[in-house]
């Protein structure tokens, strides 16, 4: 039996070790591109950088200056991300917490409605959502943060709301004789209880928005407003042509924030993943 069990984990490493290299190819790839000439990344996508090949930092300042202001790009992103995170961490978590604490048809629905949304497809609201936006004036880097919330909303106040369940009610009945009134009770008693899940909700929604394409996209004007992917997608040279060797470099400037992100704050993702796991 120990023998049995010895080689099903080995075969089970071997298959999560190919897995992973197979996730992590397109990343390898991008990084040896990025070094690049554009010809020989056209000719020689999956070799080695050469002597004759090698492009150095070329391809880096070719796409920081190419189509654009990248910079900018960057401060358009960094400020949707900001924004739209702050608007779901403080009313997702508000709301999963009134909808734990109150026993009614209301909240049972508006909760189902949450989880409901996150299985209903981007492309099936996609085009109404566009008008909606052009008509409401929610087309700007200040305030397409709405839109993410709504979009956000599902996946957080699920999150939230089985954290919540997990905290024993005495404690908020505790700082309600105290004199706490609802508000305090929230962000001086249960706001730092939330933390873990506050912590890992953050994360997954800053790696959601910062890499988004397709809203962006749809929503903002072009002309004015264009966010780190989106400027990637127009990022041409003379004729048309498409720089790869450029285009491979900005790519890589725009994950290398989200992987040093996730790679320092994972483990919050775990915690805060198994607190809202414990009751549903």
């Amino acid at each position: 039996m120990k023998t049995k069990k010895h080689w099903g984990r080995t075969l089970l490493s071997i298959v999560l070790a190919i897995i992973s290299v197979i996730y992590v190819m397109p990343v390898v790839m991008v990084v040896l591109n990025s070094f690049k000439i554009n010809t020989f990344v056209k000719t020689e996508t999956f070799a080695l950088p050469t002597a004759e090949s090698f492009a150095g930092w070329q391809n880096f300042i070719t796409g920081v200056t190419l189509g654009g202001s990248f910079w900018k790009s960057a401060f358009y992103s960094l400020l949707i991300t900001v924004l739209s995170t702050a608007l779901i961490l403080i009313f997702t978590s508000m709301a999963a917490w009134y909808i734990s604490r109150v026993d009614s048809r209301f909240c049972r629905l508006t909760y189902l409605l949450c989880v409901f949304s996150m299985v209903v497809p981007f492309q099936m609201v996609m085009f109404t959502l566009s008008k909606t936006a052009d008509t409401l004036g929610l087309d700007t880097p200040w305030t397409i943060p709405v839109i993410y919330l709504g979009f956000g909303a599902g996946l957080a106040v699920f999150m939230f709301v089985g954290f919540v369940k997990s905290i024993p009610l005495e404690i908020e009945e505790a700082a309600v004789i105290d004199g706490c009134g609802p508000f305090r009770t929230f962000f001086s008693v249960v706001v730092p209880m939330l933390k873990p899940t506050l912590i890992s909700v953050g994360i997954l929604e800053i790696m959601w928005v910062w890499n988004d394409y397709l809203l962006p996209y749809l929503v903002l004007d072009r002309t004015k407003y264009m966010t780190i992917p989106i400027h990637i997608q127009y990022l041409k040279g003379s004729y048309g042509a498409v720089d790869l060797g450029a285009t491979m470099a900005l790519i890589l400037l725009s994950i290398i924030p989200v992987i040093v992100f996730y790679l320092v704050c994972q483990k919050h993702i775990i915690k805060g993943v198994a607190a809202g796991a414990v009751k549903g």
